[in-house]
């Protein structure tokens, strides 16, 4: 399906992307903590109720 090359190439891709998105998170953690203070509350309830909206949907049309 991939030759050892394209493999070789994903493999060094993922590994380098990972690092500099690591690094960027910690270069502005500082950053995070004084602007995004408190968000993650809001963002943890606003994703449960999306799932309870997706649930609730698929129960009202499988029932019409």
């Amino acid at each position: 399906m991939f030759s050892t090359g394209q493999l070789i190439f994903a493999i060094i891709f993922a590994i380098g992307f990972l690092g500099i998105m690591v690094f960027s998170y910690k270069k502005d953690l500082k950053l995070h903590k004084i602007h995004y203070n408190g968000t993650s509350k809001w963002v943890f309830i606003a994703f449960i109720s999306f799932i309870i909206l997706l649930f609730f949907l698929k129960v009202f049309l499988k029932n019409n």
